[in-house]
């Protein structure tokens, strides 16, 4: 994602393109700057667990991080299972204008209702993005 250019709301729509998956995202904007990178973990573990919990796996999950893998981007992070490596969702950190933005997206088959009801009130605003 170009974190400079075209609009974060479309970009994310692009990437819940049909494919193998149909696809939904939220988009967490957060005030967390550069430096606070232990935060900024720690929202993308917690949003990750929240996306998880209404996932339609009873499965495990662990998360996998671009630090694990050199052909994973670095601010790039996925859920998956802990038997089977299944997709449960992926993020990828955004720093735009001296703030970090994080884009989840996760199969559709996911209770959004459940997600954003879980997640309204935290820290950051959470915008529900719909496939194109």
């Amino acid at each position: 994602m170009d974190a400079t250019g075209e609009d974060i709301y479309e970009q994310t729509r692009q990437l819940l393109e049909p494919g193998d998956i149909e696809l939904r995202g939220v988009v967490v904007h957060t005030d967390l700057k550069n430096d606070q990178e232990a935060e900024l973990n720690r929202v993308t573990i917690e949003v990750g667990e929240t996306i998880a919990e209404h996932a339609e796996t009873d499965a495990d999950t662990y998360v996998y991080s671009g630090t694990d893998d050199p052909e994973f981007g670095l601010n790039q992070h996925q859920g998956l299972t802990i038997e089977g490596d299944e997709f449960v969702w992926e993020c990828q950190q955004l720093l735009r204008e001296g703030t970090f933005d994080v884009v989840f997206y996760y199969e559709d088959s996911a209770d959004t209702g459940a997600i954003l009801e879980d997640l309204d009130g935290s820290d950051y605003e959470v915008v529900d993005v719909e496939a194109p």
